[in-house]
């Protein structure tokens, strides 16, 4: 078979796409992340300065500057006398970082958290057979989440026991 005709028999076959999760379906290219890249193009200076901070703080060098700084700000101290300027200086820049990464991380964790929703989400609407309505369980009330929780924690009972029931079953024979 030529190449040319191999390349019309590839372009004759229909296309099937892959499901996309709800949040993706109306999305545009440019909304959607590239592999490798660390955000996508239009999601704000602060959702970029969050990532990358968050990225660049969980680095061994992040936390070998942090030493450093203790290690300078406490070789100082004979300098300025353990003074209590010298003092309110470390209290209040760690408690100004300690501050503000704070808001960072909880921005990162909240991503992070929903993404592992989504992807939750998808694997269970397209598995056979599984409750669709566990897909969105975190826009359940707490109440419906404790009564969803009870019925899975009753409906792993009832297998456990089935499975020992069998097993037990098999060993007799």
């Amino acid at each position: 078979m030529s190449h040319r005709h191999a390349r019309s028999v590839v372009r004759s076959e229909p296309k099937v796409k892959a499901p996309q999760p709800a949040a993706r379906r109306n999305a545009s290219p440019d909304d959607v992340a590239r592999p490798g890249a660390t955000t996508k193009p239009g999601s704000g200076w602060f959702h970029w300065f969050a990532s990358e901070t968050a990225r660049l703080s969980g680095r061994p060098f992040a936390f070998a500057l942090a030493v450093a700084l203790i290690v300078l700000w406490g070789v100082t101290g004979p300098l300025f006398g353990y003074s209590d300027t010298w003092q309110l200086v470390i209290n209040t820049g760690t408690t100004i970082v300690t501050f503000l990464m704070v808001f960072l991380i909880q921005h990162t964790q909240n991503r992070d958290s929903l993404a592992l929703q989504v992807k939750l989400a998808e694997l269970i609407i397209a598995m056979h057979g599984a409750k669709n309505n566990v897909a969105a369980a975190e826009e359940m009330s707490d109440e419906e989440l404790e009564a969803l929780h009870q019925d899975y924690r009753k409906r792993a009972t009832e297998a456990l026991d089935t499975l020992n029931a069998r097993r037990t079953a098999s060993r007799a024979h």
